[in-house]
């Protein structure tokens, strides 16, 4: 798999964290410390149920799936994880 949008993504994450602008993801990232995570956590929850949802009923799966992958990244980017650091584990697990 070409890694080459999800490192697009992770780039404008970052950068609408370092830089922000009137975006959804600089707004959730921009409350105090505290909120701002919860705030990312509490949309991973929600991500993952709606995961658990589409595919108990086989619909929209693909959709949802990319909605939890990029709040996750969205946290990642939030704590100041190098994304080079998420490829380096998927690269260990599969040796």
């Amino acid at each position: 798999m070409n890694d080459e949008i999800i490192r697009e993504v992770y780039s404008v994450l970052e950068s609408r964290r370092d830089n922000p602008i009137d975006s959804y993801t600089s707004n959730i990232m921009q409350d105090n410390d505290k909120k701002a995570e919860d705030k990312i956590l509490e949309k991973i929850a929600e991500e993952a149920g709606e995961v658990i949802i589409a595919s108990k009923n086989d619909e929209n799966l693909v959709y949802e799936s990319v909605d939890l992958i990029f709040h996750t990244l969205l946290i990642l980017a939030y704590k100041g994880v190098e994304i080079d650091e998420v490829f380096e584990e998927f690269a260990r697990r599969r040796k």
